[in-house]
């Protein structure tokens, strides 16, 4: 790529990425930031001699730039992409720029509205036990241009909706999965259906003889075809595919139906993972594992060691016979859904946040189902209000902070319920991030259990 420009925008850590990679290509390299970069970031752009700006987007980034590279989350209607396309310019998405670069034979691709994170991490942790070399990152934390140094015998990508939106090229996956598909980032993508499409492009990066990995409810949506296995609670799948994941309640096991032939994934007390949504991420990972090669066995022995990620149905502690779940993750209406769903028991649920633009309907009904009390917290506490209202359901209350919703949840809560912290939005009306928001209400529950 000599006497080749690049400009890029974001030096999050996926711009982060595309610039050094760019670079590493013999680009010139320029990074525009809408934000400030933090010192050790500028550092780094310094060592390998990237320029760059910050505060601000402006025309430096059309000077004499080749092509424009887009790092994740840069929304369609920034004022920079928008006067980019007025231009003419050469605009490329993270995936189409990175993942041809990749070292690997086997590429596992990993998106979904709920999971996708847990689902990655242990599909990685599986094949890392497995004692194949394995690199494990994407949109969940580590960038997948790191993973071009280097040869790996496996990479594992979590992928948004976001950089798949901008996918155009097949990067000849070994194995995609759809974790599932419910309505999320509707203010970003437009409409669900632009999104659902935007996830549906996942199926469409495998080889001609890759593999997908799908919910049975999600293929019409996901337009599926080609090499499919489908997942249900149901022994025959609806959709007529090569394979089919049966996730058994009778024997409390999961088996993998294949071309005909039937074999056992694992037994559900083979994992400590909460919540029957993660019994099926764990049926996921494990048949992507045995169409690597992997021999799935010793089941037990594979998913040992793995951790949960944290704010993801992670047990918080117990005060009083009452267990605090922390699912701060669930930032959609539907993973809100899920983990009421999932986890065994009457329920005291904090939600609220700042919304995404989603109705509120199906949460209201399944907090009526699920939970005896709802205390609501943030900007969109009066929108979920009103449908738990139209919903018929009245046991709630509205309070400004979450120490305010822990101590009220706790005064309500009897012996063998839940406390579950899952929002159905995002934390940015009141924390940093998820993350900020589910540490400070491990840190609440902690504080009380050793006062």
């Amino acid at each position: 790529m000599p006497d080749y420009k690049v400009s890029v925008i974001g030096a999050g850590v996926s711009g982060q990425g595309l610039a050094l990679l760019a670079e590493s290509l013999g680009a010139e390299v320029f990074v525009s930031e809408q934000k400030n970069i933090n010192d050790d970031v500028k550092k780094l752009f310094i060592e390998h001699n990237i320029k760059f700006e910050e505060g601000g987007n402006t025309s430096k980034v059309f000077d004499n730039a080749g092509e424009i590279l887009i790092s994740s989350g840069i929304p369609p209607k920034s004022e920079i992409l928008i006067e980019a396309q007025k231009r003419g310019a050469k605009l490329t998405g993270e995936l189409d720029f990175v993942l041809p670069h990749l070292k690997t034979q086997n590429l596992i691709c990993v998106t979904g509205s709920n999971g996708k994170s847990t689902v990655t991490s242990l599909t990685g942790h599986i094949l890392s036990k497995a004692g194949l070399k394995t690199g494990t990152g994407g949109n969940l934390g580590t960038a997948s241009a790191k993973f071009t140094n280097e040869n790996f015998d496996a990479v594992v990508l979590e992928l948004s909706s976001f950089q798949l939106a901008r996918a155009e090229k097949n990067p000849g996956a070994k194995i995609s999965i759809v974790t599932n598909i419910a309505p999320d980032h509707i203010d970003w993508h437009g409409s669900f259906e632009n999104y659902a499409e935007a996830k549906s492009r996942v199926l469409k990066m495998r080889s001609s003889e890759g593999w997908g990995i799908i919910q049975d409810r999600d293929f019409e949506i996901l337009n599926a075809d080609g090499n499919l296995i489908t997942l249900s609670w149901e022994k025959d799948a609806v959709h007529n595919t090569r394979g089919h994941i049966f996730m058994d309640r009778n024997s409390n096991q999961a088996f993998l139906n294949l071309d005909g032939k039937s074999e056992k994934l694992f037994s559900f007390d083979d994992t400590t993972l909460i919540g029957s949504h993660n019994l099926e991420n764990v049926a996921m990972c494990l048949c992507a594992a045995k169409l690597l090669g992997v021999n799935i066995n010793d089941a037990k022995f594979l998913l040992d060691g793995f951790k949960p990620l944290p704010h993801r149905c992670e047990y918080a502690g117990s005060i009083d016979g009452v267990d605090y779940i922390d699912d701060s993750k669930g930032t959609n209406v539907d993973a809100s859904v899920t983990a009421m769903r999932c986890i065994k028991g009457r329920k005291i649920i904090i939600l609220g946040g700042q919304g995404k633009g989603e109705d509120y309907t199906h949460l209201a009904e399944t907090v009526k189902a699920e939970c005896d009390f709802a205390v609501l917290i943030g900007e969109e506490a009066p929108k979920i209000q009103k449908s738990l209202e139209e919903s018929g359901f009245k046991n709630f209350k509205n309070v400004s902070t979450m120490e305010e919703a822990v101590d009220e949840a706790r005064k309500l809560a009897k012996p063998g319920m839940v406390v579950l912290l899952s929002p159905a939005c995002t934390s940015w009306d009141m924390y940093k991030s998820y993350k900020a928001r589910g540490e400070h209400f491990c840190k609440i529950v902690r504080e009380k259990i050793n006062p």
